[in-house]
């Protein structure tokens, strides 16, 4: 849509965006609302808090790979979303919505980076001969499928100007969609594949343990994993769905859905990565522990269950 008011040529939408709430209504940005400016200011300062809580844990625990990606996760959405509270101020923002669909977008690939690298330090600690594949191949193959489907919204995004100008308009040129719809689709199959051989794993090793035997603070980190590689396989999921029917579609115009299915379970996955610290399991700061795990020994003398530990 291009038209002028007066002198002034009203472009709702891309670089040269002229709108204003002033000079054209909400229905003419990308959108088709304002942004809750008190969602974003939550979102915004929770990550932030969160970032401050993985930064204490890795200067406590050391384990700076999983510590670093997950605090650049957190850069990452708050930077996002600050891209959300500019538009607020002004919904036809094209810097706001770039910060947004591009940072806010990628974040998610930092958290699952931080967990793939920590399955593989766990499965070689607890019993590698049951794993399908090689501990290393868990990072090597799903870090570099989740790079992949990046370049592929990266390419989406680059391209989203001129595609989501036209579908606003005559419902043309898509093709910015297609790509950005690819990579999202692609994330969603990797970590189909990585949940199922996590899940496949997990079953094997109980199956050699009773879960009686195994500590709780090995539980926790576990299940604290499983329970964030989840919720970031379903915020994939509702992006997927959004982006299918296109920036015209009811689901990228839903902004209670994207606060609940993006904002809160992306939230609720870095809390799950506090107690799926690896630092709370791995005993020193080295990446290679070489003992598998070590006997819990209760005031009596009993084996009361197991923990990681590092080799002397």
């Amino acid at each position: 849509m291009n038209s002028t008011t007066g002198h002034i040529p009203i472009i709702p939408f891309g670089p040269d965006a002229t709108c204003t709430l002033e000079l054209c209504p909400i229905e003419y940005s990308i959108f088709h609302y304002r942004p809750s400016l008190a969602a974003n200011i939550t979102f915004l300062i929770l990550h932030f808090v969160l970032m401050l809580t993985h930064l204490g844990l890795g200067l406590r625990l050391g384990n700076w790979w999983f510590s670093g990606s997950v605090i650049a996760g957190c850069v990452s959405n708050i930077v996002g979303y600050g891209g959300r509270i500019l538009l607020w101020q002004n919904p036809f923002s094209f810097a706001g919505f770039l910060l947004q669909i591009i940072l806010v977008g990628s974040a998610p690939v930092y958290y699952t980076a931080a967990i793939y690298v920590t399955i593989t330090r766990t499965v070689e600690n607890l019993d590698e001969s049951l794993s399908r594949i090689k501990p290393n191949l868990y990072y090597i193959i799903f870090i570099s499928c989740d790079v992949a489907a990046l370049v592929f919204q990266a390419v989406g995004g680059d391209v989203t100007p001129t595609s989501a100008l036209s579908s606003l308009s005559n419902g043309a040129n898509k093709a910015g969609v297609d790509l950005a719809l690819t990579g999202l689709t692609f994330q969603v199959a990797t970590l189909l594949a990585f949940v199922g051989l996590f899940a496949d794993y997990l079953i094997r090793y109980f199956r050699t343990k009773p879960i009686a035997s195994v500590s709780t603070k090995l539980k926790l980190f576990l299940g604290s994993l499983s329970v964030a590689i989840l919720l970031i396989l379903v915020r994939c999921a509702y992006r997927v769905a959004e982006l299918s029917e296109g920036y015209r579609g009811t689901l990228f115009h839903d902004q209670g859905l994207f606060i609940g299915l993006e904002g809160v379970l992306i939230v609720l996955a870095v809390v799950a990565l506090i107690t799926g610290h690896p630092g709370f399991v791995f005993n020193g700061h080295r990446m290679n522990v070489k003992k598998a795990y070590s006997p819990v020994m209760d005031p009596s003398g009993t084996e009361s269950g197991i923990e990681l530990v590092e080799a002397k």
